[in-house]
């Protein structure tokens, strides 16, 4: 039985990777001058394709360390530190920043960004991909990844609505908003990824 405090850390964590909310300006400066019907076609295809790849990575993520020689416990703490240098990304502006830039490598009015970059890396990128591996690993099993695929949904659907809704979103939220917004969700991110990082360290007896 997966319990309610699990879920709730599952969306939290993916919540914070995913980052929405700062996907939201990305999004629109990737979508300028599109019609609103081009913006929600684009929204749904990078939703689709970022929910393939993390749903690919949940089955045989742990399949493929298991192959290399990697164990549960040593990719939870790399994924604990990865996740951490997210977080101080987010906290210092570093990551808005590089999405920026990762934005403006493609021309709205000649490509469809939707699987490069808004699918991959912005959604489904290393830090949302390890999150999903870390979270299966915790309850391996049918259930294990039931649970964490409903989460993975469900946060790609507040993402989507948000991006369906981007415009009016990003001119309520304002620079200031987003960047608060943004910092406090990287304040969380933190201390979520010592919590796996010291789940890592007790699978491998080091730590209570």
């Amino acid at each position: 039985m997966i319990d309610s405090a699990f879920l709730i850390t599952s969306f939290v964590t993916l919540f914070v990777i995913i980052d929405p909310v700062g996907l939201l300006p990305v999004f629109v400066a990737l979508t300028q001058g599109m019609s609103d019907q081009q913006r929600r076609s684009i929204a749904v295809r990078a939703t689709l394709t970022a929910t393939g790849i993390l749903t690919l990575f949940a089955l045989f993520g742990e399949s493929v360390l298991n192959f290399v020689g990697i164990s549960m416990p040593a990719f939870r703490v790399a994924g604990g530190v990865l996740l951490f240098l997210t977080a101080l990304d987010m906290l210092f502006e570093r990551r808005t920043k590089r999405r920026q830039t990762q934005g403006e490598e493609v021309d709205p009015t000649e490509d469809d960004p939707s699987i490069f970059p808004v699918a991959i890396p912005l959604i489904a990128g290393p830090g949302s991909i390890a999150t999903v591996i870390l979270l299966v690993g915790q309850h391996p099993g049918l259930n294990g990844f039931a649970a964490v695929m409903g989460v993975v949904v469900l946060v790609l659907v507040v993402m989507l609505a948000m991006f369906m809704v981007s415009g009016l979103l990003e001119r309520m939220l304002g620079p200031v908003g987003i960047n608060v917004v943004t910092r406090l969700l990287g304040m969380l991110l933190a201390a979520l990824s010592v919590q796996f990082v010291l789940d890592g360290l007790r699978d491998f007896g080091f730590a209570n």
